[in-house]
């Protein structure tokens, strides 16, 4: 009776197509070659490529397992990753040579080997297929990604968190519409970014988990024959479970439309941040200004100064969220298990994770260098009677239901317009005109200052609370 090792030695020399000297991994069932145009449409090399290293990461603990199992020899393994690391020095090196011919990162990192090692290198594709492979270098690779990305959220969140610790007591008007609201603080306003950042970071946590699940195994489609072991893999590639069906664990790209989706969240809380610094750099808002190096200038207008770096921030969030409409749409009529549609997954999830990558990093740089004008804003906090909801409350804690308040503050408002000033303009004898609850105590609460100051209550606007949301902050970045 043939041993394992014996029974992966048989002779299965690669078949020939039709065309003199072009081998394929399946040229055998077809009586022609394959056109060169065909070959240009279906080759994946030119972009699947930069999954190379972790395609010879899974193939090593691949080629482990078997040797553990009996199926290849130790002078097999010995081989393979004498090949293997070579391979990764070409490739480092930029000196591998790809070609189209092989198709995809794994037949042409396959066939360097075998040209390297020989009959070892035949070997390594024992129980497995090429869809298995993929899949589990995809997941190796997203799951590095969003490693990175994680850091790079949290040096933008702390960015964040510098900015509003020298703003905790800066005023500025909070907007509801656009249109003036309520004065809160410069700090408050960017903690409402790092919050949004936080729940991506959570988001994209929960996404890594289940990238991190293995798929080497399934093979093709039905699993493999061959007495593998699975959980050894796992463990080598530090994956936390196995794909439970062999089936889904070909097909599912559930895993590359979830980070998609987490990373078109990052984005949309990116493109707001970016709005508002637009629109903050604005000379009618004049808040702040960008260091010159985030900023051009125009070929015709000499005076300009334009916000390119938020402005197209804003813009990559929509090729973002068409990555995840991409996605969405590959999959969505796909029957199992494994198609060819799949290899369109790979560019969405590349320009996904690069452009998020990039935005990130860039306003973590940004963020530091913006410049305030405290007064800009505290004279904008001042327009659009700002203090009104104060002033009904004011008159709640002095007896008045809230609705009768606040028409009387309606009333007051009008009045106030009418004359072109401030509520805090007013006279007392003005103010109690329309209410005789009002007494002298009523400019401390139409003051900003009184306005933020009585906010404090967890996440209010009152500088303390911007502070102790600063130092929770702080300690979640450290979790």
């Amino acid at each position: 009776m043939a041993t394992k090792p014996q029974l992966a030695r048989k002779k299965t020399g690669a078949v020939r197509s039709g065309r003199r000297g072009e081998e394929t991994s399946w040229s055998g069932r077809f009586s022609e070659p394959v056109s060169e145009r065909v070959k240009r449409y279906t080759a994946s090399v030119p972009f699947d490529r930069r999954l190379a290293l972790h395609d010879i990461r899974g193939s090593l603990a691949h080629a482990r397992m078997l040797r553990a199992t009996g199926l290849i020899g130790a002078s097999d393994l010995r081989a393979i990753e004498r090949g293997f690391a070579v391979i990764t020095e070409e490739i480092r090196g930029g000196k591998f040579k790809w070609t189209i011919e092989a198709e995809d990162v794994h037949m042409n990192i396959e066939r360097r080997l075998t040209a390297l090692v020989g009959e070892p290198g035949k070997r390594l594709h024992t129980a497995r297929s090429r869809n298995d492979q993929v899949a589990t270098d995809v997941r190796l690779w997203l799951r590095d990604q969003i490693d990175d990305i994680l850091e790079l959220a949290r040096a933008l969140q702390r960015s964040l968190l510098d900015a509003a610790e020298r703003n905790a007591a800066t005023l500025m008007p909070g907007f509801t519409h656009l249109q003036v609201a309520q004065p809160v603080t410069f700090g408050h306003h960017l903690m409402a970014y790092f919050e949004m950042f936080e729940r991506d970071r959570a988001r994209l946590g929960e996404c890594r988990a289940r990238v991190n699940v293995l798929p080497l195994g399934a093979a093709a489609l039905a699993g493999t024959s061959f007495p593998i072991d699975r959980d050894r893999v796992a463990r080598e590639l530090g994956f936390d479970a196995l794909c439970a069906n062999s089936l889904d664990a070909v097909s599912d790209r559930d895993f590359a439309i979830e980070f998609c989706a987490a990373a078109s969240l990052v984005m949309v809380h990116v493109s707001r941040l970016c709005e508002e610094l637009v629109l903050w750099m604005n000379p009618r808002f004049g808040f702040i200004a960008l260091p010159d190096r985030f900023c051009t200038g125009s070929s015709i207008m000499p005076q300009k100064k334009n916000p390119d770096v938020p402005e197209l921030a804003r813009g990559k969030t929509g090729r973002v969220i068409g990555d995840l409409v991409a996605l969405l749409t590959l999959m969505k009529s796909q029957p199992l298990a494994y198609n060819k549609d799949n290899q369109e997954d790979k560019e969405p999830l590349f320009d996904a994770v690069d452009t998020v990558r990039e935005t990130l990093a860039i306003l973590a740089e940004l963020v530091p260098g913006i410049r305030v004008d405290a007064e800009a804003m505290k004279r904008a906090a001042r327009e659009g009677y700002a203090t009104a909801t104060d002033l009904a409350d004011y008159l709640v804690k002095k007896g008045l239901a809230f609705r009768d308040a606040h028409e009387v503050v309606a009333r007051t408002v009008r009045h106030a317009e009418g004359l072109g000033r401030d509520l805090a303009q007013l006279t007392l004898t003005e103010l109690r005109r329309f209410s005789d609850a009002i007494e002298a105590d009523v400019f401390k609460a139409l003051s900003l200052e009184g306005s933020v100051a009585a906010r404090k209550h967890a996440g209010g606007t009152a500088p303390a609370q911007v502070r102790a949301a600063i130092r929770r902050g702080r300690r979640a970045l450290k979790s």
